[in-house]
């Protein structure tokens, strides 16, 4: 029988990147590109919170967000909406396939790591909180809708090029 660190380690099948969304400047109009570099230790090049932080800044733990691509309509129907788009809720990787926030482990000694396309590995630091601008994007009770939706934060551990359409995988590091 399987145990609960075998169980939380594994998805049904692989996930696949929909969306890259870059914030190039606070309060920016986000940008939908087709690739870009993840750089590790700093995130992805051309995003204000990762790879385009201000020299000599420490590593944040916030390096990259995700969000799963079956949340987007669900947040349209909690705000009322019709759709709601990548772009407007300001998380860089929209994932489809993977229930990101099984993503993170139970166990404090066993990180979870997301693998994406051939190069790219991402570790999963923690939940993704909305912020205050979901209000003015999504109109009232946008940051209500947000909650328990917003995805989750990683930190580059190595990087290379992500595409939109790579596989997204779902892989325990080996001992440290």
């Amino acid at each position: 029988m399987d145990n609960l660190r075998e169980l939380s380690s594994r998805m049904a099948r692989p996930g696949r990147l929909e969306a890259i969304v870059l914030r190039p400047a606070r309060r920016a109009v986000p940008l939908l590109v087709q690739e870009v570099q993840a750089v590790a230790g700093q995130g992805l090049e051309g995003d204000r919170a990762g790879a385009g932080r201000r020299p000599g800044a420490s590593p944040s733990r916030r390096q990259v967000t995700l969000m799963q691509a079956e949340h987007l309509p669900v947040i349209a129907a909690l705000t009322g909406r019709d759709a709601v788009l990548p772009a407007e809720l300001r998380r860089n990787l929209v994932i489809s396939g993977l229930n990101l926030l099984a993503a993170r482990s139970p166990f404090a000694d066993q990180p979870l790591r997301l693998r994406i396309g051939a190069d790219v590995l991402l570790d999963v630091t923690g939940p993704c909180a909305p912020c205050s601008r979901m209000e003015e994007v999504l109109g009232a009770g946008g940051y209500a809708a947000m909650r328990g939706h917003g995805g989750v934060t990683a930190v580059v551990v190595a990087g290379g090029v992500v595409r939109v359409g790579d596989a997204v995988v779902m892989e325990t590091p080996g001992p440290a």
